[in-house]
């Protein structure tokens, strides 16, 4: 039952909204005086959903309550009553996040309306709040798994700048080394925890796109824009950005970021009002940004900016002795999310997910643990759905195998091998076959020109 918290001194008007609040379903409780309220509020620590509030009381003013619960994050919501405001209480209630101000004598329709809105609120703030509190948990440096020198120095890294108010970090580190789980520790065990993360993969979407995606745009911006549309920028504002893949973004819109970020102020497209916005970025990327300031694919400002530290993450084949401890972990993991009863791992087959050199790293041993959990049959790791390629030619898998002479590409389905890398290494393949002829690649691989040309500037296939 939801805590209804009244602080009112009028002894038969306060009598009257407890008995009418008690019908609707609610556990009141009436404090007379601020005194009262604030033992309960902050000693007793009761959680009121709403607390109703007359605004003058006879020990004080209620706003002065209201400023000590937000600032021990109390989320209830926050209606007032008064016979007499001031012009000055009603513009600090709304900057003290108070509900509602209504004036005195309020007809008990429009009370209930007013604590019906409150109430939706208020459960909203506390999913956020238990949310956040889950995250926080749940993403803290041990989350980066293993005992290896290598391991404990990313966790020591992470617990180090957890604290510290940096504007931009950068992640760096082969795919499937845990860059995103690195973004998220350092948003839900730092200073922004309690802001929303968002997240966005720069590889995913074209570039008009992406710019709509991150500054938002207005009604008409563009053909199939029926409305204001808030950026992904602003939606951070107060915690994290999290630009996955960042080398992947068009050069042009680099430098519009680049702007948005020292200035802390956007302008959604079509758009004529500045937004101010705080955000933390922070940026991936599995490429190498130094070489590709050097070749002239990232802007180098833009490097400079993102990288006020960067964090490089070791592969896996650079912390085997992790790797024992990580798959106990995942058959953990897995037996929850399926159900299933895996005690045991072979030492055979501990022998091999040793040995292999995992060139998907974690992301790849996760998908093998989680193939073998999801086919087992009893409390022992199968072998039989390892399916990993012999140790000689894991490099070769790494990029995919290719017959001289031939019309046909051999690719990896172990996990090492990405869609992005595969879609990659075949038009690269292709275009090399065909002298870096458009039309005949796009011909052989059954497409347009137009997607092919898009594509190669995706992934920078130009011929050097």
């Amino acid at each position: 039952m939801d805590t209804l918290l009244i602080i009112e001194d009028e002894a038969l008007f306060g009598g009257e909204l407890k008995r009418h609040y008690q019908r609707a379903g609610w556990h009141v409780v009436l404090a007379p005086t601020l005194r009262e309220a604030e033992h309960l509020l902050l000693r007793t620590r009761i959680t009121p959903l709403v607390v109703l509030s007359d605004m003058n009381l006879p020990d004080g003013n209620g706003l002065d309550l209201l400023e000590k619960a937000r600032a021990l994050g109390e989320t209830g919501e926050w209606v007032f009553l008064t016979g007499y405001g001031e012009p000055t209480d009603a513009e600090r209630a709304q900057k003290l996040g108070a509900f509602d101000f209504l004036q005195k004598p309020t007809e008990f329709k429009t009370l209930d309306l007013v604590i019906a809105g409150a109430v939706r609120s208020a459960r909203a703030q506390r999913r956020l709040k238990d949310q956040a509190s889950a995250e926080r948990l749940r993403y803290s440096p041990e989350a980066f798994i293993g005992s290896s020198p290598a391991a404990r120095r990313v966790r020591e890294l992470v617990a180090r700048l957890q604290d510290l108010p940096l504007s931009s970090i950068m992640i760096a580190g082969e795919t499937g080394t845990g860059k995103g789980l690195i973004a998220r520790i350092l948003h839900y065990s730092g200073v922004r925890a309690d802001g929303p993360f968002v997240e966005v993969n720069c590889v995913a979407l074209p570039k008009d796109l992406l710019e709509s995606e991150l500054f938002g745009h207005e009604q008409g911006a563009f053909t199939g824009a029926k409305g204001p549309h808030r950026g992904l920028m602003e939606q951070a504002d107060g915690g994290s950005l999290f630009l996955d893949e960042i080398s992947e973004m068009d050069p042009a819109l680099q430098a519009k970021l680049l702007t948005a970020i020292e200035s802390r102020k956007l302008r959604r497209l079509g758009g004529e009002r500045e937004i101010t916005v705080d955000i933390q970025v922070i940026a991936a990327t599995n490429r190498d940004l130094v070489s590709a300031v050097g070749d002239g694919q990232f802007r180098a400002d833009l490097y400079h900016r993102l990288s006020v530290f960067e964090l490089t993450l070791p592969a896996l084949r650079q912390r085997k002795e992790d790797i024992e401890e990580l798959v106990m972990a995942l058959v953990a993991e897995f037996n929850t999310k399926a159900n299933k009863r895996v005690r045991h791992v072979p030492p055979e087959v501990m022998a091999r997910l040793q040995a292999h050199d995992w060139p998907g790293n974690v992301r790849q041993l996760r998908n093998v643990i989680e193939r073998c959990i999801l086919l087992s049959n009893d409390e022992e790791l199968p072998a039989e759905w390892l399916q990993l390629a012999p140790v000689h030619e894991t490099q070769a898998s790494q990029h995919g195998v290719v017959q001289e002479g031939s019309d046909w590409i051999h690719l990896p389905l172990d996990g090492s091998m990405a869609l992005d890398d595969m879609d990659r290494h075949i038009i690269q393949t292709a275009l090399e076959r065909h002298g870096y002829n458009v039309m005949a690649t796009a011909r052989a691989l059954g497409t347009t020109r137009e997607t092919l040309r898009y594509r190669i500037q995706k992934y920078g296939l130009m011929k050097s």
